[in-house]
């Protein structure tokens, strides 16, 4: 077979740009006859940095990938990738999901490569990866950097961000003082490795392999442990052999394969953030994918994995009672997994990749027939307020449970009393404001937080009510919001609400003091207005010039902005979904001279 880097450096038909392209790449090392020897360049997507200390163990992950590459016969060519840190970046991480995206694609489709191993890891680096590896459509392979080890605190476990959720709560209520407060953060943070709790992070890695895209049995590998670096020379060897099969994102991440990743998400209590991102991964590929399908598909099927937020353990225990893999074992033998016969990046079915496998701790991955919770999926809300939003039912605790929906006359439905927030500060600055007269009887809105009025869409729909109320033992209150949450908070909350009020989603016209109604039954979500009273609403917005947002601050916001597309559409640049298996319908690209 003819290689894509042959048309760099062995093309007889134009030794001109042949002796260019060669001669440069010579300097630091490397031999002309190792790239005219017919091996395939491999790339490996480097997202490790100082700037993302969620992946930074991939720099050292990245020398036993090169070792593998080089034992199955390819050539190694390792390149940096735009940095995205969820904790770090302002004014949030999603902002450089597609900005990654955009760059990878120009790597892999401008430069000699023929295949690639995608690093990923912290929460939007996965996506970016899986979406550019999409575009492209060269063979890829996605490698985790795992999850850190157990936190612990006072002999409790400390789970990434849960751990801070609650000691938010407990500094409100007095019970912690400041000083403590960063002693559990720091103990949640106990080494190399992203998020140990079932947050976007430990998420997506493990729908990444679901999606067949990873090697069975990576994803939930805890970062320091041996087997990460094992696992990473097998992933180098695996994609050379992937190159000569020439097996391609699209023959692995098919409509059956997202579908599974759905049902996985369910059974692993995953993260809210999910949807988003998976649908526009099935975007770049030109599958039709939304929150309607993460209903059907996944809503039905039980929580298996007791894991924070949603259950007691970490990234360690669920990694030694079994990982994806035992997960898998469970949906497989319950008959639950909708298509076995997916392709992985092996060349195997999931079923027989995963023929194999077994739970070694039935605490921890809950067998199918007695799981943590019966249909335990996302809901996708709809109504006067927008078209649809995701809600995470896994997490509904049975303090909120008993306090909004156990009404025997109303049942799975509650009413309340809007409190609006315009966006993050002003929720900060008022939520304790005696003059807002906030009882657990109110439901709390914030807006602006969406695609393009934040820009990008922050985590900050996980509200936690006033001090007083906490005080009292009231720790959760109904939340709605058209931003996100992390992933790493158990707050049952209404998120990802599109259109969003920056585009005058049906949230910029909600006021403090209008009644809302949140029915499970029948997954609704409506504003107690008159369709009268919300046009003139609308009339009168517009007529001020409509919901008013921040103003740029750096051209790639201004950029964003101007194509991003909403939530239930994947947050994905608009006019980039076009662009499908450009290797294969676009062609090499022009030379250079």
């Amino acid at each position: 077979m003819k290689l894509r880097s042959q048309s760099w450096f062995d093309n007889p038909d134009n030794p001109g740009m042949t002796a260019l392209y060669i001669e440069r790449y010579l300097n630091f090392g490397i031999t002309r006859s190792e790239l005219q020897s017919g091996k395939p360049i491999i790339g490996i997507a480097q997202t490790g940095s100082d700037l993302s200390p969620c992946n930074r163990h991939h720099i050292e992950l990245a020398k036993r990938v090169r070792e593998g590459i080089v034992a199955a016969g390819g050539i190694c060519f390792e390149f940096p990738v735009h940095p995205i840190q969820e904790t770090g970046k302002r004014p949030t991480a999603a902002l450089d999901r597609n900005l990654a995206y955009l760059g990878l694609v120009e790597t892999l489709f401008g430069y000699p490569i023929d295949g690639v191993v995608l690093t990923i890891g912290c929460d939007k680096t996965t996506p970016a990866m899986l979406m550019a590896a999409a575009t492209v459509n060269i063979p890829a392979i996605a490698l985790s950097v795992g999850p850190m080890l157990n936190g612990w605190h006072k002999g409790k476990r400390a789970g990434s961000g849960t751990a801070i959720w609650e000691a938010r709560q407990n500094l409100a209520a007095g019970h912690i003082d400041y000083a403590e407060f960063m002693d559990v953060a720091a103990a949640s943070a106990p080494s190399v490795g992203y998020c140990n709790t079932m947050g976007t992070a430990s998420t997506m890695n493990a729908l990444a392999e679901a999606l067949g895209m990873q090697l069975p049995g990576s994803a939930a590998i805890p970062a320091p442990y041996r087997e990460r670096g094992q696992i990473s020379y097998e992933t180098g060897g695996r994609i050379v052999e992937m190159v000569f099969a020439d097996r391609k994102p699209s023959d692995i991440m098919t409509r059956e394969s997202f579908e599974n990743a759905i049902v996985l998400n369910s059974a692993i209590g995953g993260s809210t953030n999910a949807p988003i991102h998976l649908i526009a991964i099935a975007k770049h590929l030109g599958l039709d994918l939304n929150n309607k399908d993460w209903q059907d598909v996944g809503h039905h099927i039980p929580l298996l994995v007791d894991m924070q937020p949603a259950g007691r353990y970490l990234g360690e225990d669920f990694h030694r009672a079994g990982g994806v893999p035992g997960v898998m074992a469970e949906l497989l033998k319950a008959g639950a997994l909708p298509h076995p016969d997916a392709m992985t990046v092996t060349g195997e079915t999931v079923k027989q990749a995963y023929a194999d496998a077994r739970v070694l701790n039935t605490e921890v991955i809950r067998p199918f027939g007695e799981p943590l919770k019966e249909s335990a999926g996302f809901l996708a809300l709809k109504g006067n307020l927008f078209d649809t939003a995701i809600m995470k039912t896994s997490v509904i605790s049975d303090e909120f449970r008993n306090r909004y929906l156990c009404n025997p006359e109303d049942p799975e439905a509650f009413e309340g009393r809007a409190i609006v927030f315009d966006g993050p500060e002003d929720y900060h600055a008022r939520i304790d404001d005696p003059a807002l007269r906030i009882d657990e009887n109110c439901i709390l809105v914030i807006r602006g937080t969406g695609p393009v009025g934040y820009p990008g869409g922050a985590e900050v729909v996980n509200m936690q009510p006033p001090g007083a109320l906490i005080q009292r033992g009231v720790t959760a209150m109904p939340c709605i919001g058209d931003g996100r949450q992390s992933g790493t908070s158990g707050s049952p909350s209404i998120l990802n609400a599109s259109p969003e009020a920056a585009v005058m989603g049906g949230l910029a016209l909600l006021r403090t003091d209008d009644i809302v109604r949140v029915d499970l039954k029948l997954a609704t979500v409506n504003v107690r207005l008159s369709e009268e009273e919300i046009a003139e609403r609308r009339a009168a917005l517009l007529a001020e010039g409509g919901f008013a947002y921040p103003q740029h601050q750096t051209p790639w916001q201004e950029i964003q902005r101007g194509m991003v597309d909403q939530f239930d559409q994947g947050m994905v640049l608009k006019p980039a979904v076009k662009y499908q298996h450009i290797a294969q319908t676009r062609g090499i690209p022009r030379d250079n001279h």
